[in-house]
């Protein structure tokens, strides 16, 4: 039973909302351990209010680092939530390790470092304790937890605390193997950098708001994809598939590459929405007038948005407003605009490179639905399968359109072999809006 818990980096955006997901599902009582008292204090009225529970403020209580070894002491699981860095993390664990006792569940939320590395820090006999917890952002919203055991990791214990984060916190518990950037992050960046580098591909045509007006809602997804990247942050966004890259071989390796603009906007400090500016930016004059901006890959500027029109978009929408999925595919797979067909092509490479990552990584055919469908609110891949016609429609579409490079390095009849159909409606993911 865990009954206390301690966070650590607790001020962050992810360590306050999962000490709130600790609390108010949990019912336990939690450590919020910071830097300063202050910043503590911060994170205990944010934690309660990404959950919208006042009523765990009780339940959490503020702490910084000169308080750490009495709250480790008092706690059933210590959650590492500190900056996404190696060295960071490791300094971390050799803190915890001073205090953990050989019944501590020690977890961090990394979002794709190394957890056999992460482990090693610890003695041997606390090891087997030591795994990785996922969750993603915001969690009150998104129920994914990845959960990623090393070689070390006691299997009973692990099975125990999958049993604690599926029936007490109400998450889909998703087991993924210790690979860079697990499994969500995989699939969910694979797509996300392959755009950026289209909108540099095709900057002339107006890059970042021409792409992702291709791709927008109504392709199955929350937000388009670059305004995706501008919500986590491109400084996340470049460690993500630097990692990927670095670390990985498969045939998709060089989508991973981020390109130079973007990284050049980083290292200015344009990184989002956290620093009000990135690919996007938005702009409110004194008298509350907003004005929407976009990052002009051609002339190292920003300016205003453009409201792109392509026909194919619009019979999509259209067709959906009134339930008419069936139209709304036929109108993308017919239509013969240069935009219709990087709609599609990037549909059927989403679904052929979450099969592949799911048999590098994920537990069975059905992982890469719950990390794409629970983690980001994308369509998952074998519901989108089905809203393009099912297996062999699919199939011949992607024999098709997708490139010779492309289906030279994969399988894809294996691919599709073991493809189930989805336990996800894939008609509450294509929305009627652009």
């Amino acid at each position: 039973m865990i009954k206390t818990v301690t966070v650590i980096g607790a001020n962050g955006t992810m360590g306050c909302n999962v000490s709130g997901i600790f609390a108010s599902f949990g019912d336990a009582k939690v450590y919020l351990v910071s830097r300063t008292l202050e910043k503590a204090q911060k994170a205990v009225a944010k934690a309660a209010m990404s959950v919208k529970a006042d009523a765990i403020m009780g339940n959490l209580i503020p702490a910084d680092y000169s308080m750490l070894e009495s709250c480790i002491k008092d706690s059933d699981l210590v959650f590492e939530s500190v900056a996404e860095n190696l060295n960071t993390k490791l300094e971390v664990n050799r803190e915890i390790s001073k205090y953990a006792g050989s019944d501590t569940i020690i977890c961090t939320g990394s979002s794709g470092l190394s957890i056999k590395q992460l482990a090693e820090v610890f003695p041997e006999s606390i090891r087997k304790n030591y795994m990785g917890v996922h969750f993603f952002n915001p969690p009150y919203n998104l129920t994914l937890c990845e959960l990623i055991p090393s070689s070390y990791t006691d299997r009973k214990l692990f099975e125990n605390v999958r049993d604690y984060v599926t029936k007490k916190l109400y998450r889909t518990a998703v087991e993924v193997n210790d690979s860079p950037a697990f499994l969500g992050n995989r699939i969910g960046f694979q797509f996300i950098n392959e755009v950026l580098q289209y909108a540099e591909k095709y900057k002339d045509n107006g890059g970042i708001d021409y792409i992702d007006t291709i791709l927008g809602q109504f392709t199955g997804r929350s937000m388009a994809p670059l305004v995706t990247s501008d919500f986590v942050g491109l400084d996340v966004h470049k460690a993500i598939v630097d990692n990927i890259y670095q670390n990985t071989s498969d045939y998709a390796r060089g989508t991973f590459v981020m390109p130079q603009f973007a990284v050049d906007l980083v290292n200015s400090g344009k990184m989002g929405r956290k620093t009000k500016g990135g690919l996007y930016k938005l702009d409110v004059s004194n008298s509350g007038v907003k004005r929407k901006f976009v990052y002009d890959i051609a002339t190292n500027s920003y300016r205003e948005m453009i409201k792109y029109s392509f026909p194919y978009a619009e019979n999509m929408v259209n067709s959906f407003k009134v339930g008419d999925y069936h139209s709304a595919f036929k109108t993308l797979i017919n239509n013969q605009s240069k935009e219709a067909a990087l709609c599609l092509e990037f549909l059927l490479k989403y679904v052929v490179y979450s099969l592949n990552a799911t048999n590098l990584v994920g537990d069975g055919i059905q992982s890469a639905d719950d990390v794409m469908a629970t983690g980001f609110n994308w369509c998952p891949p074998l519901a989108v399968i089905q809203a393009l016609f099912g297996v062999e429609s699919f199939k011949s579409l992607a024999k098709e359109r997708l490139s010779k490079e492309i289906l030279d390095q994969i399988d894809l009849d294996l691919l599709l072999r073991k493809v189930e159909v989805s336990k996800y409606d894939f008609r509450r993911y294509f929305k009627a809006k652009h």
